[in-house]
């Protein structure tokens, strides 16, 4: 199996670099994600020079060009950071990254709401951390994440879909002798995971597969896939999923399936509820083509 590779802020990690010589260790990053990937550990602050401890930064000035500057005195560490940046995407462009998992909040790694303080000295949440900002225009359509985001379900949901179905694609096109069969099975296996971000783009998907353009159909996929899915789309694939054997179903069977997706959907129940019922009658009726899908992942303890 070819492995995941992720950037992780190394604080997440248990790793202790931060300014206040402390950690912030996310135990189901390093535990539970951890057992499924291989992390590469940055750090820009001490990587760039810094020590541990150190004086706490902020950036100031416009958010779409901040200057990294530290609290107390004020020194302007910019033109330092900016300087390891480019050397370290440099070098990460030589390595496998299939992912980023950034550090919330951080002037140099937030993803997303980064106080950035004005000449008046009041902060404004619209900012990206120097090196966030830097590592996403160099590789646009890598999937990233902070580590805030993994407690929104769907947020989480999608950044793990990008990874490991990229990742499913990888070895299953490594060494395809034929590259339109091995992309009309690999459609036709990841056909409900697709669905449940962008049902409404799922044919774009299939005029590639008959090119046997790799390249082209992963880009795509990529893309498709930074589509948020939401409880909408999983009851829309869940009805989908149902139509395979609604005729063999007892009208009661059909009722508490429909009452599990009501419930679903009112937030009253979490979705491995109908999907656990649903996988019970696509087993008990063997449905082949549901029982090879790999969106009964989402059922995994990564997911929930």
């Amino acid at each position: 199996m070819i492995p995941i590779r992720l950037g992780i802020s190394s604080c997440l990690l248990g790793n202790r670099v931060r300014y206040d010589g402390q950690d912030q260790l996310d135990r189901f990053l390093r535990d539970e994600l951890g057992a499924h990937v291989e992390y590469i550990p940055i750090c820009p602050e001490v990587e760039c020079g810094l020590p541990v401890p150190r004086e706490a930064m902020r950036l100031i000035g416009s958010p779409l060009n901040p200057r990294l500057v530290t609290l107390q005195t004020e020194h302007d560490l910019t033109d330092q950071m900016q300087s390891w940046i480019a050397e370290r995407l440099d070098a990460l462009e030589h390595e496998r990254v299939d992912g980023f998992i950034f550090k919330r909040g951080s002037p140099s790694s937030g993803l997303e709401r980064v106080k950035v303080y004005n000449s008046k000295g009041i902060p404004q949440n619209n900012g990206r951390g120097l090196f966030a900002r830097a590592f996403i225009e160099r590789f646009p359509g890598c999937p990233v994440i902070e580590d805030g985001m993994f407690h929104d379900r769907f947020l989480r949901e999608r950044f793990l879909n990008r990874i490991f179905a990229l990742q499913r694609l990888t070895e299953a096109t490594q060494s395809a002798h034929n590259p339109r069969n091995v992309l009309r099975a690999f459609q036709a296996e990841n056909k409900l995971l697709i669905m449940s971000h962008a049902a409404n783009r799922y044919a774009e998907l299939g005029q590639l597969v008959s090119t046997g353009n790799i390249p082209a159909y992963r880009q795509k996929l990529n893309e498709l896939l930074t589509y948020m899915p939401s409880a909408r789309k999983h009851i829309n694939v869940m009805q989908h999923m149902l139509g395979y054997f609604k005729t063999q179903l007892d009208s009661w069977e059909k009722q508490e399936v429909l009452a599990t997706f009501s419930e679903y959907t009112q937030n009253r129940v979490p979705i491995t509820v109908p999907l656990t019922l649903l996988r019970h009658f696509t087993r008990k009726y063997q449905s082949t083509y549901l029982l090879q899908q790999t969106y009964w992942n989402i059922l995994g303890p990564l997911y929930l």
